[in-house]
């Protein structure tokens, strides 16, 4: 199973996660405090264009939003590492998963979409309700290498500050909490063979 486009907009997912919550499973960022943050990000970027979103999860194979444009990215800077612990998606408070995020420091190839511009409000808030759910990654602006040609983009990078950030991990423990993890959305193993 994955996140649907559809459970976004039409209030399933936020009444999950508001259930999530009630059940202190994790701490929920509002909708007006994403919604502040988008903005925020969005004032970075010239107005009237295009936006440009990296993806480097789940976005990849499941972008849940509208598109003009889908091209290969390499991002500089930044390299994707299993570091976010999910206690309610791909996992449970008893046996945890793990998702990536984007720490500091190298690089690594990924899917970037083109917004187009009419639409970028519309369609980023969908991603802002998907993704900033928990404050577990910070909008950044980054730039990206498509198609010969560097490019501003947003991307999410991981949240050091989070109380679920799991930092660098020994290899044992991320290969056995993504072998034996599976949450309301699927398996952890699942995550990670859709991210090769």
């Amino acid at each position: 199973m994955n996140v649907k486009r559809e459970e976004i907009l039409d209030g399933r997912m936020e009444a999950f996660l508001v259930e999530a919550e009630r059940r202190g499973i994790f701490k929920r960022m509002t909708p007006e405090d994403r919604e502040i943050s988008k903005q925020k990000t969005l004032s970075l970027l010239p107005s009237g264009n295009d936006v440009w979103l990296f993806g480097y999860g789940s976005l990849m194979w499941n972008p849940t939003i509208h598109y003009v444009e889908r091209s290969a990215a390499k991002l500089y800077g930044y390299h994707r590492q299993f570091c976010l612990w999910t206690h309610m998606g791909r996992g449970t408070p008893e046996q945890p998963g793990l998702m990536l995020g984007l720490q500091s420091g190298g690089s690594c190839n990924g899917i970037a979409y083109r917004v187009d511009a009419n639409l970028a409000d519309h369609e980023l808030s969908v991603v802002w309700n998907r993704e900033m759910v928990s404050g577990a990654y910070v909008p950044k602006i980054v730039r990206l290498r498509i198609n010969g040609a560097h490019e501003n983009a947003i991307a999410f990078v991981i949240n050091q500050k989070h109380e679920r950030y799991a930092g660098r991990l020994p290899d044992e423990t991320i290969v056995d909490a993504i072998a034996k993890a599976e949450g309301p959305i699927g398996k952890c193993c699942d995550y990670l063979f859709n991210n090769m």
